[in-house]
Order: structure tokens, then sequence, then C-alpha cells
């Protein structure tokens, strides 16, 4: 039993050392799409909270903003994240049709508003704003 202990804090030590070269790496990139990419899933986070918390937007939009981020958290993925490239793509997918939803279920300058990140990036997620808002 003292092996797989030995062995769970050696995996768990190079997970974390692995996690803190990749956010100083991240930290290190140029502005620019990559960039803004890495701080994606943050800004989302930070997004659906705002929004769940604002008495302004419907709770239909609400639940679907709240299953994309329990989506985006869960281990269990249609392609595994393992895979490079395309791994992450179910869960862009899914947040990507949740934002364009709540896009047309929230008023657009209250959804950019929440968005804590690089607008353009939201604003091209949202797709052109509809004539009448």
């Amino acid at each position: 039993m003292r092996h797989w202990s030995i062995g769970l804090g050696i995996a768990l030590a190079c997970l974390v050392v692995a996690w803190g070269v990749l956010v100083l790496l991240a930290r290190r990139l140029p502005p620019g799409l990559l960039r803004d990419l890495v701080a994606f899933i943050p800004d989302l986070v930070t997004t659906v909270r705002r929004l769940r918390a604002d008495p302004r937007v419907p709770r239909r939009a609400k639940v679907v903003l709240l299953i994309a981020a329990v989506w985006v958290a869960s281990p269990i993925d249609l392609i595994p994240e393992f895979l490079p490239v395309i791994g992450p793509l179910d869960d862009i997918l899914v947040v990507a049709l949740a934002l364009r939803y709540a896009g047309r279920a929230v008023p657009r300058e209250l959804l950019l508003d929440a968005w804590p990140g690089s607008p353009h990036l939201i604003q091209r997620l949202l797709g052109p704003a509809r004539t009448g808002e």
C-alpha cells in the first residue's frame, strides 16, 4: 500500500508542476488570438457567474449557461482531452452554442458587460448584432 501512496504522491506532484509550467508559459504569450484562447475558460466561468447573479437574465439562459459550464468542467467528454488539437473541440462547440443562445435570450450589452476578457472574442462567438437591438 505504501508504494501506491508514493506513486500517487509523485503523480500529483508532477501534475502540479506541469500546471505551473503551463501557467507560466501562458503568461508569456504575446497578445493575440492564442492568448485570448488560453484565457477563454476562466473568462467563461466569470461570465457564467455574473450572468447567474443578474436578475435581468431569463431562467432558461441561466440553465443553458450552467449546463455549458458543467460540460466544460466534466471529466467525461465526447472527444478525450489528451488528443492534441481536437481534444477540446467538444467543449468549445458546446460553449459556443450556449453563448450564441444566451446572445439571443440576453441583451447583447449585458452579455458584453459580463465578459471580462477581450471583447472581440465574445463578439465573434455571438455573431453579428441583429437589427432591432
